[in-house]
């Protein structure tokens, strides 16, 4: 009976306390097969493996909790965000865990799966219908937001495109495992934008390990974050038609555009060549990595980051209807 009860105690420092302290220590896994043909060595560090389902779980944790830390969240705060829907899922997860109240501001282009996820979590839904000047509805969601915090004495909105805490999440969270798990020289960081927080975050702490790493972003065709021209995009999760305030162009070396008909493919091949069933912008980060790896020096090592799952996207990326009704071509 002793010798039970001390094998459980040895243990117990491997359980987690709850579904939230399971945030983080993802995977990093080489792309052997996509880029079997280099000589670089490309390594993806797999975020979809979050128990929210992606990369979005750890800011979500992050503000919350600090928040609750210093105060500027309490007990009876109500969240408030505008969410394509992974950022929505993280803080749907952790909202639950501490009993708070948590409305999502999501707009006609979310998925039906992320939609499902959400409110199964307990979150309240907010569905704008009017789409911005730009065609989009960001601006629109942000609107709403804004009109919601304003009515509500206890609202509180989470602000991903401006609160520092979204990037400190990812300089802590997966910018210090990348620098652990690599132990070694990264040349090249390629990450996927929207708010900007993950490249800034992961990218901060990388290069104080590695200060010659070059950053490379990659974004989507039609979004404005880099000065290019505005366009219909249909693909979540990649791109903005509003530059973030968290945004430093000054951290950023190169910028690769890539288009929905891109992603999609980058999305497939993925799945037949490595097996990793993951979302549309991790498919933009292959279509990128096609044409960026041929450039570099031998023996590179380049890491990438895959932000979510590609369940999620059952009703986009991998349904050929929806495939079929992308436009042939693009605007760059």
């Amino acid at each position: 009976m002793e010798q039970r009860s001390l094998n459980i105690k040895d243990r117990s420092h491997n359980i987690a306390n709850s579904i939230v302290d399971c945030i983080g220590q993802t995977p990093l896994v080489r792309l052997n097969s996509l880029f079997s043909s280099s000589e670089a060595s490309v390594y993806a560090k797999l975020e979809m493996m979050n128990p929210g389902g992606s990369m979005k779980d750890r800011p979500a944790r992050y503000i919350i909790e600090q928040g609750l830390r210093d105060g500027t969240i309490k007990p009876n705060s109500h969240l408030i965000e505008s969410t394509s829907g992974n950022l929505g899922i993280g803080l749907a997860l952790a909202a639950k865990k501490y009993g708070l109240k948590f409305t999502c501001v999501v707009d006609p282009k979310i998925t039906s799966m992320n939609l499902k996820i959400i409110t199964c979590l307990g979150a309240h839904i907010d569905m704008v219908k009017d789409p911005d000047e730009h065609g989009s509805y960001l601006q629109s969601r942000i609107r709403r937001v804004q009109e919601l915090v304003l009515h509500d004495p206890n609202g509180y909105w989470i602000n991903q495109y401006a609160n520092p805490l979204n990037w400190q999440a990812h300089y802590h969270g997966a910018g210090q495992e990348i620098v652990d798990q690599m132990d070694g020289q990264i040349d090249v960081l390629v990450c996927a934008v929207s708010t900007t927080g993950s490249i800034l975050g992961i990218s901060r702490r990388v290069k104080e390990a590695y200060p010659h790493t070059r950053i490379v972003a990659v974004d989507a065709v039609g979004s404005i974050i880099f000065g290019t021209p505005s366009q219909i995009r249909e693909l979540p999760g990649i791109g903005a038609n509003r530059v973030p305030e968290l945004f430093s162009p000054h951290e950023i070396d190169q910028v690769i555009h890539v288009n929905d008909r891109e992603s999609v493919q980058g999305c497939q091949k993925l799945l037949e060549r490595e097996g990793i069933f993951a979302g549309g912008s991790s498919g933009s980060l292959v279509a990128a990595l096609e044409k960026l790896v041929p450039t570099l020096p031998a023996s590179s090592n380049v890491v990438t980051v895959f932000a979510d799952r590609g369940e999620r996207y059952l009703d986009s990326v991998y349904d050929d209807r929806w495939v079929d009704q992308l436009p042939q071509s693009y605007n760059v």
